[in-house]
C-alpha cells in the first residue's frame, strides 16, 4: 500500500467514524422536534436526552480531524474547495454554532423551550445537506474556471442539478434511518418501550427510501460522471453485500434483536462507503485533483500518520469509558424516567 492510499484511508476511516456518530445526533434532533409537533415527545424525550448529554462535545471530534488531515495530506485541497465551497461550508459552520446552543441553552436556560428544541431539530436536517455539497461537488461538472484562472461554484448548475439533490435526498433520510435503528436499540437497552415501539416505526419508514435514494445516485452517476459510474459497476458484489446486510438488519429488527440489528446497519453504509470511496479512486476532486498530484512530502505525511494513529489510541477508549459509563449504564439512562 502507498502512503498516499494509507493517507486518505485513515482520512475515510474518521469520515466514515464522523458519519455514524453525526448521524445518531442529527437524526435525534429531527425526531426530538418532530414528535413535539405530532404530540409524541413525552415518549422520546427521555430516551434522547439521555444519549445527547455525554456525546454532543465528541461527535465533531471525528470531523476536526478530518478536516485537519484533509489539508495535512492533500495541501492543494484547501485552495480548490476552500474557494468553491466558502459559502456552503460556512453555512454549515455556523449551523453548528447553532446546534451548539441548543445544549446550552437547554441544560442552563429555559427546559423545553420549543424555539431552542425546533432550532436542534432544523440544524440536524440543514447541515447534512450543507455538507454533502462538497461530495456533490467532489464529482466534477460544478466548477468553472474563469479567463483569469480563477476558479468558481456554478451555483446555478449545483441547483438544478438531479443527481446533487440525489445526494442531498440520501444524506436526508440516511441521517434519519441510522438515527432511529439506533434509537430503536437504545430505548431496549434503557427498556422505555413506548420509545422502542416508535422508533422501531421510524426505522421501518426510513429504511426503503435510503435504498431507493442510493439507486438514485447510482443511476444519476451514469450521465454525471460515466468514469465514476463504471467504477461503481466494477465493485457491484461490495453493492450487493451491503444490500444483504441491510436486509438482515431488518430481519433482526423484526426478531427484537435490535443491537444486532443496528450493527447490520453500520455495516451496511461501511460496506457501501468504502466500496463508494474505492470507486472513485484516484481523485479527490473530479478531474482536477487526484491523491497523488496534491500529496505532502513524506516526512509530513508519516508525521501526520503517527498523529493519527495516537488520536486513534486516545480517541477509541475514550468512546468506550463514554459508553460503558453513561450511554450503556441502565441506571443513567433510566434516570428521569
Amino acid at each position: 500500500m502507498s502512503i498516499e492510499v494509507l493517507g486518505i484511508s485513515v482520512l475515510w476511516l474518521f469520515l466514515f467514524g464522523y458519519v455514524i456518530v453525526a448521524s445518531i445526533d442529527f437524526g435525534a434532533g429531527f425526531f426530538n422536534a418532530s414528535t413535539i409537533i405530532t404530540k409524541k415527545h413525552h415518549i422520546v424525550n427521555t430516551v434522547i436526552q439521555r444519549y445527547l448529554s455525554p456525546v454532543w462535545e465528541i461527535t465533531n471530534v471525528f470531523l476536526v480531524f478530518f478536516f485537519v488531515g484533509m489539508i495535512g495530506f492533500f495541501p492543494q485541497t484547501a485552495y480548490y474547495f476552500g474557494t468553491v465551497l466558502l459559502i456552503p461550508i460556512s453555512i454549515s459552520i455556523i449551523l453548528l454554532v447553532l446546534r451548539g446552543s441548543y445544549y446550552a441553552f437547554s441544560t442552563y436556560g429555559t427546559k423545553g423551550h420549543f424555539g431552542y428544541t425546533l432550532m436542534y431539530g432544523v440544524t440536524g436536517v440543514l447541515i447534512p445537506a450543507s455538507l454533502s455539497t462538497a461530495l456533490i461537488v467532489s464529482q466534477g461538472g460544478f466548477i468553472v474556471e474563469t479567463a483569469s484562472g480563477r476558479i468558481d461554484l456554478d451555483y446555478m448548475a449545483l441547483l438544478t442539478s438531479p443527481f446533487a439533490w440525489s445526494i442531498v435526498a440520501l444524506s436526508l433520510v440516511s441521517v434519519l434511518f441510522i438515527s432511529a435503528s439506533f434509537l430503536a436499540y437504545y430505548s431496549s437497552v434503557a427498556e422505555d418501550w413506548d420509545a422502542l415501539k416508535l422508533f422501531k416505526k421510524y426505522t421501518w419508514i426510513w429504511s426503503f427510501p435510503t435504498m431507493f435514494t442510493a439507486l438514485g445516485i447510482i443511476i444519476e452517476m451514469k450521465w454525471h460522471n460515466p468514469a465514476h459510474f463504471e467504477g461503481l459497476l466494477a465493485l457491484w458484489w461490495l453493492f450487493a453485500l451491503s444490500f444483504a446486510c441491510f436486509v438482515v438488519s431488518l430481519w433482526l429488527l423484526k426478531t427484537k434483536r435490535y443491537g444486532w440489528s443496528f450493527i447490520f446497519v453500520v455495516l451496511q453504509f461501511a460496506i457501501a462507503f468504502y466500496a463508494y470511496g474505492v470507486s472513485r479512486y484516484p481523485y479527490l476532486l473530479y478531474p482536477y485533483l487526484t491523491i497523488y498530484d496534491s500529496f505532502t512530502n513524506q516526512t509530513m505525511a508519516y508525521a501526520l500518520i503517527i498523529v493519527f494513529v495516537l488520536g486513534l489510541m486516545l480517541l477509541i477508549p475514550s468512546l468506550y469509558l463514554v459508553f460503558k459509563l453513561f450511554i450503556m449504564n441502565k441506571p443513567y439512562i433510566k434516570k428521569g424516567k
